[in-house]
C-alpha cells in the first residue's frame, strides 16, 4: 500500500535562456486596466526607459542574502506599509513616517528575537492594485474600478476612473521623491511593492554589464499577488529572469502543484534568498493548506522564505459595507503561521503588514472596539490598515507565538 506521505516531484524548470524584459508581452496578463490609448502607453513607457533607475544593484544583491538568512531563521524580515500609495508631498511625509514606525517596529523584533530585523516598506512603488471586479455600480452609473493611483483617480466619476497612461510620469516621480527621502530619514528601510503595471516595471529594468544579470530597478523586492501569480501568465515570467529576489503571495486556492511550479520557475537553481513565499490564507483557512504547500517545497529542496501576511485573506465588509480587518483574526493566522512553519522544521523569516503612518480607525481591534468606530478616522484609498497601537500588538503576538 502507497504510504499517505505526500509524494513530491521535481517539475522541471522552465527554460528562460531567451528572457528578455519584454518577453511577457507574448503571454496572458492579467488585471490590467483597458487604457484608451496603447501608443500613448507605449510612448510613456520609452520615456520613462531613459530616466535613472530608482535602486542600486549592490542594495538588492544585500536584500538577497539578508532573506537567505532569515529564511533560516538568522535574521527576520518586516515589509509594512501602505496598501495603495499617495502621490506627490503627501508620499514623501507619509514615507517619512513610515520610515520612523518601520524602524520602530523592527528594533523590537530584533530585541525580542534576538535577531537582525531587515526593514522592507511597502514604499515607492505601491501604486497600482489588483482588483476583484473590474467594474462598479456607483448611484446607478456603472464605472470602472479605482485600480490605484498609477492607473486612475478613487473620486467616482467617469472622467476620474479612465486610465491615464500619464500616470505612470506621475508615480515614478513620486517614487523617486520618496527612495531619497529614506535616504535622508537615515536609510536602512528597502523598498518593495506589487508589480502589476508592466509597462512600467520593464521600462525600469536594466542590464548590469558587470554581470550580465538584468535587474528590475524600480524596487528592492518585487512581489506578485495571489490574482496574477499563473504560472503560464506574463507577472511570473517577467519575474523569472530578474536578478531580484522575488516573492510570490500564496493563497487557500493554491495547490501543491502549482506552487511547486512557481518555485521551479522562480527558483530552478535553487538558491537561498531568491525566493520568498507569502502566505496569505485567511485564519480560517491557514491551518488545512498552508501544512502541505511548506512540506513539499521542503521536500522538492527549494530554500524558500516563508513570510506571513496575515492581513489581506481576513478582509470584511463591515454593516455599512466599508472593509475592515478584525485584530484578533489577524493574531490567529499569524499564530497558526508560527505553529505550522515549526511543525515542519522551517523558521518564519518575516512579517507582511499594512499600517498606516498615523492614528488611523481603519481596523477593529486595541482600541478601536467595534466597527461603529471605522469612520472616526478611515482615510485609507483602498484597503484597512492597521494604526500604531494595532500594529503593536501584532508584534506582541508574533513574539509570543515564536517564543513558544
Amino acid at each position: 500500500m502507497p504510504s499517505p506521505r505526500l509524494l513530491v516531484r521535481r517539475p522541471e524548470a522552465p527554460t528562460i535562456d531567451s528572457w528578455s524584459p519584454a518577453g511577457w508581452r507574448t503571454l496572458p496578463i492579467a488585471q490590467q486596466p483597458t487604457w484608451p490609448d496603447r501608443d500613448e502607453l507605449d510612448a510613456v513607457a520609452d520615456y520613462l526607459s531613459g530616466l535613472p533607475a530608482l535602486t542600486e544593484v549592490a542594495e538588492i544583491r544585500r536584500l538577497r542574502e539578508d532573506i537567505a538568512r532569515a529564511s533560516v531563521g538568522e535574521a527576520f524580515v518586516l515589509q509594512a506599509g501602505d496598501c495603495a500609495e499617495p502621490l506627490g508631498m503627501a508620499a514623501t511625509t507619509s514615507a517619512r513616517a513610515k520610515h520612523r514606525a518601520i524602524t520602530a517596529l523592527g528594533e523590537r523584533l530584533a530585541r525580542e528575537l534576538r535577531r537582525p530585523t531587515i526593514g522592507v516598506g511597502r514604499l515607492a512603488g505601491q501604486f497600482a492594485k489588483p482588483r476583484s471586479e473590474p467594474f462598479e455600480a456607483v448611484d446607478g452609473q456603472l464605472l470602472p474600478v479605482f485600480r490605484g493611483l498609477m492607473v486612475n483617480e478613487p473620486e467616482a466619476t467617469a472622467t476620474a476612473r479612465q486610465a491615464d497612461p500619464y500616470r505612470l510620469l506621475s508615480c515614478y516621480y513620486t517614487a523617486r521623491q520618496v527612495v531619497a527621502e529614506l535616504a535622508r530619514s537615515g536609510g536602512g528601510v528597502r523598498t518593495s511593492h506589487e508589480v502589476l503595471i508592466l509597462e512600467y516595471e520593464q521600462a525600469l529594468t536594466r542590464l548590469d554589464e558587470a554581470s550580465g544579470e538584468w535587474f528590475l530597478r524600480s524596487t528592492h523586492l518585487p512581489w506578485v499577488g495571489e490574482r496574477t501569480r499563473a504560472v503560464d501568465g506574463a507577472h511570473l515570467h517577467f519575474l523569472a529572469g530578474l536578478g531580484n529576489p522575488v516573492a510570490v503571495k500564496v493563497g487557500p486556492s493554491a495547490t501543491v502543484d502549482e506552487v511547486l511550479r512557481i518555485c521551479a520557475l522562480l527558483d530552478p537553481h535553487r538558491r537561498p534568498g531568491r525566493l520568498t513565499l507569502i502566505s496569505r490564507m485567511g485564519h480560517r483557512q491557514i491551518a488545512d493548506h498552508l501544512p502541505a504547500l511548506v512540506r513539499a517545497v521542503a521536500e522538492a529542496g527549494h530554500p524558500v522564505a516563508w513570510m506571513c501576511d496575515a492581513m489581506h485573506g481576513n478582509t470584511v465588509r463591515g454593516a455599512g459595507g466599508v472593509k475592515t480587518r478584525h485584530l484578533d483574526t489577524i493574531v490567529g493566522e499569524l499564530t497558526t503561521f508560527v505553529e505550522v512553519l515549526r511543525s515542519h522544521g522551517r523558521e518564519p523569516a518575516g512579517l507582511h503588514l499594512e499600517i498606516a503612518a498615523d492614528d488611523v480607525t481603519e481596523c477593529v481591534g486595541a482600541g478601536v472596539v467595534d466597527e461603529s468606530q471605522l469612520g472616526r478616522a478611515y482615510r485609507s484609498l483602498c484597503d484597512p490598515r492597521l494604526n500604531h497601537e494595532q500594529a503593536d500588538a501584532v508584534v506582541d503576538a508574533l513574539v509570543t507565538a515564536m517564543h513558544r
